[in-house]
């Protein structure tokens, strides 16, 4: 298992990009590790890279994750982290009472959430059949609909 305990840069740094450049062009390997936009607060983390390698991530207060950190650069390869594509669960109250009944039951929820005109984005961090289950009561009724959208 590989320590990260730094960040070495940003891929978009054109020194960094160059050198990434060079290792693709010399046949070393460039590695990528997904993680959630979730993820990307938690300064401890364990994960595996896209070609298999584990990676135990500690971080120190000052470092935050970021789509396109580097987190290593050895002589024969590096690895960079990218970060998934947040999905969202679109939902639609019918009424300004169907607005506060869903409000009050996303916030116990803890769900986290962003607006768009009368809608309500809720983030997935699982299977959209799990956020819709809780919303189940709100739907059948027809109090509310939802849809996922990226």
């Amino acid at each position: 298992m590989l320590l990260i305990d730094r960040i070495i840069g940003d891929r978009n740094d054109p020194d960094l990009h160059h050198k990434l450049h060079e290792y693709e062009h010399h046949g070393m390997t460039v590695d990528t590790v997904r993680v959630a936009p979730t993820d990307l607060d938690r300064r401890r983390l364990r994960v595996r890279t896209e070609q298999g390698e584990d990676l135990a991530i500690v971080l120190s207060r000052q470092d935050r994750l970021f789509d396109g950190a580097i987190l290593y650069l050895g002589n024969d390869k590096a690895i960079v982290l990218r970060a998934q594509e947040q999905r969202w669960l679109r939902i639609v109250p019918n009424s300004k009472r169907d607005a506060v009944e869903l409000g009050y039951l996303v916030g116990n929820l803890h769900w986290r959430v962003r607006f768009e005109d009368e809608h309500i984005l809720v983030s997935l961090d699982g299977p959209v059949e799990t956020y819709m289950a809780r919303i189940e009561p709100m739907l059948h009724d027809g109090r509310a609909t939802a849809q996922e959208v990226q």
